[in-house]
């Protein structure tokens, strides 16, 4: 059989994705497992200008690589020297992205099982303060020559590899470096533990980075299979890497059903705000039924866009929605349409002085104004969701008062529900918000036999 070698890279580039960076060197060192047998390092021409921040950390700079051979010419070599062997690198997936897309554009259909020194480092030497490759150079008295140099780093990372071959008392590096090892597909800075414990349940998940705030906040049927759908694949983008790159923790709610999480994910990214949560304004909407009382005593009813901390009688997403709602008011309680308004709050508007003739009674419109606005407030559905549990000894609940998300939470099989006050005590209180409304209804228009309906507050 012969015996498992190992290809240690490092490389240096125009940026931080493989998409839109180029290599501009590259350094490629062969271990046996005992020794090192080979060595090749090379300048890249990237075909593309090298940034000042670039040419900062690493001191390569457009006229260094200007003779240098582009990767094209380069290519059979770099397959050469990595084909059926193991591709070693400190952070691997950000080296073996670029290696892998830089091979693919010059037409060679490249994979290989890979090894991160920075997850080995832990599983083998843990409780070392930092894993960065400096510092862990720094903590085990390797020494570092060319810092941010393809050369210097792999020969570095060459050096720990080593000595991780020889504490590795457990076999852990073979079992990382199986194909079907999850570990390897982990982000680099993830402790394995996050993600043993995930578990296969409905639920809301949450990454964090390096001090404990929240970037990313998921729901999925199955925590775990979603969790690592996140770390699959071999997608470039810079957002992508970034953003993997960041995820230094996990941590979870499990959930009964998936409407819960559905639920729990929303008020959780509203709240959060996390930065890698791009779908953020889906949640939002974007105008209000609002009132006001003018200068002249009147009050006036108006359909306009939201103002940031804006808050309103109801919220819409579309403006014909909360013109629809106005208007239908409007019959139902005789209102003059002269003080119902399709404008933004902050334009006031009031009747034109030329316009004063036959107004009502100010009293009596303000008393059909407040009585529009109470039967829209009282005269929504109050309903409770009641499904299963996290366990059998269980129910879960989602409570809906007045048309509006009250909360959801747990109660015991054997309680009988037949007022919402009952359940108040058992659930948590959450912000309601249009999409949240949106889930709710659609799931109990589906599921009408989970839904126990309350008393409506408010008699026309």
């Amino acid at each position: 059989m012969k015996k498992m070698e190992y290809a240690i890279v490092d490389i240096e580039t125009t940026g931080g994705n493989a998409r839109g960076s180029r290599i501009t060197e590259i350094a490629i060192v062969i271990h046996n497992g005992q020794e090192v047998i080979e060595r090749y390092e090379t300048l890249v021409n990237p075909q593309k200008d090298i940034p000042l921040p670039i040419f900062a950390l690493t001191g390569i700079n457009n006229e260094l690589v200007k003779e240098a051979p582009i990767f094209d010419d380069i290519s059979e070599k770099v397959l050469q020297l990595l084909t059926d062997r193991v591709f070693v690198a400190h952070n691997v997936n950000f080296d073996y992205s670029f290696v892998h897309h830089q091979l693919n554009e010059a037409g060679f259909k490249w994979t290989a099982k890979k090894l991160c020194t920075v997850r080995a480092a832990r599983k083998i030497m843990p409780g070392i303060a930092s894993y960065s490759l400096g510092r862990l150079c720094k903590s085990l008295d390797i020494p570092l020559e060319n810092r941010h140099r393809a050369g210097g780093d792999a020969d570095a990372t060459a050096i720990l590899f080593s000595k991780l071959l020889a504490c590795d008392l457990e076999g852990d590096i073979d079992k990382m470096i199986k194909k079907t090892a999850q570990d390897q597909r982990l982000p680099p800075n993830l402790p394995p533990d996050d993600f043993i414990q995930l578990p296969e349940k409905a639920g809301v998940y949450y990454f964090y980075n390096a001090v404990r705030t929240v970037i990313y906040v998921g729901k999925a049927i199955n925590i775990k299979k979603r969790v690592a759908s996140h770390f699959t694949g071999n997608t470039v983008s810079s957002q992508r890497q970034n953003f993997l790159r960041e995820i230094h923790s996990i941590s979870f709610e499990v959930c009964a059903t998936e409407l819960m999480a559905l639920i729990l994910e929303c008020t959780e990214i509203k709240k959060l705000w996390p930065a890698y949560n791009r779908a953020l304004k889906r949640f939002e909407p974007k105008y209000g039924l609002h009132q006001y009382e003018a200068r002249n005593g009147y009050k006036y009813l108006a359909v306009g866009k939201l103002m940031k901390f804006q808050s309103s009688i109801e919220y819409f997403s579309q403006q014909y929605e909360g013109i629809n709602v106005l208007q239908s008011l409007a019959r139902q309680f005789d209102l003059d349409t002269r003080f119902c308004h399709y404008c933004t709050i902050e334009n006031n508007p009031t009747i034109p002085e030329g316009d004063f003739i036959n107004l009502p009674d100010v009293d009596f419109h303000n008393e059909k104004v407040e009585n529009a606005i109470q039967f829209l407030l009282s005269s929504r559905n109050s309903f409770a969701i009641i499904d299963k549990g996290r366990t059998m000894d269980e129910r879960s609940c989602i409570l809906v008062q007045n048309g509006h998300f009250y909360g959801m939470g747990y109660i015991t099989s054997d309680i009988v529900i037949t007022d919402p006050e009952e359940i108040k005590d058992y659930v948590t209180l959450y912000k309601s918000n249009q999409y949240i409304m949106g889930l709710i209804y659609k799931y109990a228009e589906s599921n009408p036999r989970k839904i126990i309906t309350f008393q409506k507050q408010y008699d026309e």
